[in-house]
């Protein structure tokens, strides 16, 4: 385990590529997508890193086995603890799985039922809370110091966000392959580990590219901190269908990255996410959960103006049940 000193350490592309040699067999690398109907909508060229199609349903898989994997076998004995509303929770109780490890995850009573009902599938033991009136830090806390079990964060922690990173890295890869070079790049924000990592690997290679965080309306966190230079955060009585970003605030190693990385944040609100996941299902082919699709619900939206532009944009999670997917877009379906 890191040091306090050593996990305030910015990450470097060099850990990224150590992240993603131990990926190795275990994440997907999953496919960038060119899409011509979203093309023509937005007038730019649009490339979409579908980590949807990531195994987990997410791209938490990759920094959850990149920290379980560098456990000793004697803190690997002692099982491990994270929190999480669903998807840091199925990477970690996957990874565990995988490492023969005894995994334990604090989610929200709210949870969606299917990232609950993964989790427990993958093995791990769930410990409900309520997310308005308890702290899933300190319960966290307090179940690692009554069994010695090692804590793992869901993004402030390097070896997380490096493991994240190797999005930002596969997304350079598959450009470069192909003779891109993007001019922007918008990823989701949430507590910020993805954006930090794959920021750190996107800019290594891309220069002069402009990054942009995209939160939902009501937790913008991130786009406010780096307005103003430090973090804040969230008002406690914001509510949104994004279930997967909403952190109450920036994490001190990620906006440490972010800080000096990103070049804006952009929010979006539950409809437009509403109307990016319908396109994404009905044009793309894909199933998006809210949280995943507030990237893709910022060029649609026009809040990010894509015109004459090529735009990289990752697709960050897929775990929505059908009754859930169908109750955010039944009022737009046509029966």
């Amino acid at each position: 385990m890191p040091s306090p000193q050593d996990a305030m350490k910015r990450i470097s592309p060099a850990d990224i590529e150590s992240a993603a040699a131990r990926l190795q067999g275990v994440s997907i690398r999953t496919p960038l997508i060119e899409n011509a109907r979203l093309n023509d909508r937005v007038g730019g060229r649009v490339l979409i890193k579908a980590e949807c199609l990531q195994r987990t349903g997410s791209f938490k898989i990759r920094g959850a086995y990149n920290r379980l994997s560098r456990l000793t076998e004697a803190e690997k004995a002692l099982g491990v603890v994270a929190f999480s509303s669903g998807n840091h929770a199925q990477g970690v109780a996957e990874a565990a799985r995988r490492l023969g490890i005894k995994a334990r995850i604090v989610m929200p009573k709210d949870a969606p039922p299917m990232k609950r009902e993964n989790t427990l599938s993958l093995g791990a033991e769930v410990i409900l809370y309520d997310r308005y009136q308890e702290n899933r830090e300190s319960i966290a806390r307090d179940l690692c110091a009554e069994s010695g079990a090692i804590l793992v964060p869901s993004y402030d922690d390097p070896f997380i966000i490096a493991g994240q990173g190797t999005v930002g890295l596969e997304i350079v890869q598959q450009m470069t392959a192909r003779d891109i070079r993007p001019d922007a790049a918008l990823l989701p924000v949430g507590g910020g580990g993805l954006m930090a990592g794959s920021a750190t690997a996107l800019k290594h290679d891309f220069g002069s590219l402009a990054i942009f965080g995209v939160e939902p309306e009501g937790f913008d966190d991130t786009a406010r901190s780096l307005r103003l230079g430090e973090r804040v955060t969230n008002a406690a009585d914001a509510r949104s269908i994004c279930d997967a970003l909403l952190s109450p605030s920036p994490g001190l190693l990620t906006f440490d990255h972010n800080m000096r990385l990103l070049d804006g944040g952009l929010a979006v609100s539950d409809a437009e996410v509403i109307d990016a996941m319908r396109f994404a299902f009905e044009q793309l082919k894909l199933v998006v959960e809210p949280g995943g699709a507030v990237a893709l619900a910022a060029l649609l939206s026009g809040r990010f103006d894509a015109r004459g532009r090529t735009v990289a944009i990752v697709l960050s999670g897929g775990n929505i049940g059908i009754q859930s997917f169908y109750g955010h877009i039944k009022q737009n379906i046509e029966l």
